[in-house]
């Protein structure tokens, strides 16, 4: 099976539907679509020590590592917002550790993935590299 744009669009929408975010309100779906057609989602998960909350796509990318998802990273779509208007307002984008978690995913499979950032009127579309120039990853401690 195999994803396109609007699939891994849906998948974060639809994982932003199981977030939990009693504190901010603020619902996050993170979608990764491996080369392989495999899709793997994660939504947000705060904590009353805000220090400890999750974000949708560490959730994600920690699903796909511990169920040994190893293959090329090709696209991640974020999409977020309050409960009930989720993809409304201007495009969400991976924060500072969400964007070094990405690259820990894609630097195992030697890729840039195409990052979607989802808001009402577009969809921002940029390379990780360009999200996160110069990044520190596994190559970095050779």
């Amino acid at each position: 099976m195999s994803w396109t744009r609007d699939s891994l669009i849906a998948a974060a929408r639809n994982a932003a539907s199981s977030a939990y975010a009693p504190y901010s309100n603020f619902h996050v779906g993170a979608a990764l679509g491996f080369a392989d057609g495999s899709v793997v989602t994660g939504a947000n998960v705060e904590n009353a020590s805000y220090g400890l909350t999750l974000c949708a796509e560490t959730v994600a990318v920690g699903k796909a590592l511990s169920e040994e998802w190893r293959g090329k990273l090709e696209a991640v779509a974020v999409i977020g917002g309050k409960a009930g208007a989720v993809g409304q307002g201007d495009p969400v984008t991976p924060c500072g550790r969400c964007r070094q978690m990405l690259n820990e995913v894609a630097a195992l499979g030697g890729s840039d993935p195409l990052v979607l950032c989802v808001g009402e009127q577009s969809v921002t579309e940029l390379p990780l590299s360009a999200l996160l120039p110069h990044a520190f990853g596994p190559a970095s401690l050779d």
